[in-house]
């Protein structure tokens, strides 16, 4: 057992109490989790009402009652609750591992007492969330603290109490123990079929089996239950009736569960590691050539749009990404998404002038218009965006209905930007195809043919090839460009501007006819005359 005296001078260091180290860094939410409480007098008051109480309690040890009024009564209150949940203020870890069953009973005690504080506090910002979070953690673990003193029970140790208040704030604000995952750098993709049952992909092919997120596939829908709530303003239903749940991670990571309608919990979450990402950087990466990034950029910036199509994870956004990185950092862009992927609006120096929007699913509650009540569409952001003076409009991932919104965007201002899934590029338009044509009875081949032959300039196919199973590696590559023209009976005609090369790379093909826009932003037209040499 830790001495009581220890113990109460010990508590003052944890993370929570001690002057900021600079964190991370990465301005995410969990990277403040290691932050101490800011304000006027915060710290300063908590450090000494903490001080005090335990060396108050230390010195009634053995001696009579401990602390009385309402500190007491409430740490008596949730002591009990913390011993009926199984836990109690006791030693946190088992061989150096985290009891996550306590911390999960710590847990649902602040997150009850934040919501209820937050009633009061309408319109409080993450960074205000935070701090009040954080404070009402500290709570906890004082008044736990103080009542195992004066019960005489075991203390624990400052890196117990490390790895306790991390723990909290984690599963408070962050991911739980999924949040080490995340961090990783080198992971790519987290896949979890059952709490135990979890494979981590890394960016080099591998595929390493990783630790159990949850102690059962009940706390695991617990968690991904508390996540879908934690979102703010687009809260995510997920339950038996909502049995699907995607979901916006604070890190840019995308989300994908389901539960109910698998034999065990399923998620997937996919990290997008490369952000804040230009053409070139591609082009070292080995991406692409330099003559398929300047075609590419001066197609973007002449206002020709393009979709990116190709196999999940082979670098669609990144593309994506990188060529709006290219335009002008003052020109108007929206950006529509089911769920924030693009993040375009999170780099105000290259995006000076930028609204994103993301759709919002509603509840499982219906109105009298048969529509979910509180629910956002694409749709419905098309429209809205018409009165905010954009320049251009870009439509994220296309993998179902939200290819109609992706043709009004077209209509509405040229050089629009968007993704799907396909094989290749012209597999890409029949995808397109069949997606519209899943809106309904109203949209029949003839219009949607018409539409993409009409409003698509570009279709550019990214090929994944993986072979780290062979002792390999995995790579992403542009594989062909294509361009559209309206053809014959409203079909779209196809020029293989780029197409595959012995290596299956693109290379130069037959320039398109509207080559002239292209120069006149500055493209060299011997990029396609030479195979890629300027």
């Amino acid at each position: 057992m830790a001495d009581p005296t220890h113990a109460a001078a010990s508590l003052e260091n944890l993370p929570l109490f001690t002057e900021p180290d600079g964190g991370n860094g990465s301005g995410d939410e969990w990277g403040d989790t290691h932050h101490s409480l800011s304000g006027p007098g915060g710290q300063t008051d908590l450090r000494r009402s903490l001080q005090a109480r335990l060396a108050s309690a230390s010195a009634q040890r053995g001696r009579g009652p401990g602390p009385s009024g309402q500190h007491a009564r409430r740490a008596e209150d949730e002591l009990t609750a913390l011993e009926r949940s199984g836990g109690v203020l006791r030693p946190t870890s088992r061989g150096g591992e985290v009891d996550w069953g306590l911390v999960r009973a710590y847990r649902e005690q602040a997150a009850d007492q934040l919501a209820h504080a937050l009633r009061s506090r309408e319109g409080l910002d993450d960074a205000g969330r935070r701090e009040l979070g954080r404070s009402i953690v500290v709570e906890l673990l004082a008044d736990h603290a103080e009542r195992a003193l004066t019960k005489g029970l075991p203390i624990i140790t400052p890196d117990e109490q490390i790895q306790l208040a991390e723990a909290i704030m984690a599963a408070l604000f962050g991911l739980g123990r999924l949040q080490p995952l995340v961090d990783d750098p080198g992971i790519e993709n987290i896949e979890i079929n059952g709490h135990d049952n979890v494979h981590l992909i890394y960016s080099d092919g591998r595929i390493v089996e990783g630790p159990p997120v949850a102690d059962s596939d009940e706390e695991l829908i617990e968690t991904l239950s508390f996540l879908a709530t934690r979102t703010g303003t687009n809260e995510r239903p997920f339950s038996p009736s909502n049995p699907r749940l995607h979901l916006r991670l604070r890190d840019g990571s995308r989300l994908a569960a389901t539960a109910w309608i698998t034999p065990r919990p399923v998620a997937v979450i996919r990290k997008h590691r490369l952000t804040d990402i230009g053409i070139k950087e591609l082009v070292d990466l080995d991406m692409l050539s330099p003559a398929a990034a300047a075609f590419l950029t001066t197609a973007v910036r002449a206002r020709k749009s393009l979709v990116v199509s190709g196999a999940q994870g082979a670098g669609k956004t990144t593309l994506v990404r990188a060529l709006t990185n290219e335009l002008d950092p003052m020109e108007r862009i929206g950006t529509i998404e089911t769920e924030y992927e693009l993040h375009l609006h999170d780099m105000p120096e290259r995006h000076k002038r930028i609204v994103a929007w993301e759709a919002r699913p509603g509840s499982g509650e219906r109105g009298p218009d048969g529509r979910a009540v509180g629910e956002i569409t694409l749709d419905d952001l098309v429209f809205d965006s018409l009165r905010m003076n954009l320049s251009r409009l870009i439509v994220g991932e296309v993998r179902g209905r939200e290819v109609l919104p992706m043709f009004k965007a077209m209509q509405s201002g040229a050089g629009s930007l968007s993704t799907t899934h396909a094989h290749s590029a012209r597999a890409a338009i029949e995808r397109l195809v069949t997606c519209a044509m899943e809106a309904g009875q109203h949209v029949t081949e003839s219009f949607a043919y018409r539409q993409i032959a009409e409003h698509i300039d570009l279709i550019v196919q990214i090929e994944l090839i993986d072979e780290s199973h062979a002792g390999g590696k995995r790579s992403r590559y542009i594989a062909e460009i294509i361009a559209i023209e309206p053809g014959e009976h409203g079909l779209p005609a196809i020029t293989d501007v780029f197409q595959p090369g012995s290596d299956g790379r693109a290379v130069p093909g037959t320039p398109p006819i509207w080559l002239s826009d292209l120069e006149r932003v500055g493209f060299n037209p011997r990029l396609l005359d030479h195979g890629g040499a300027p």
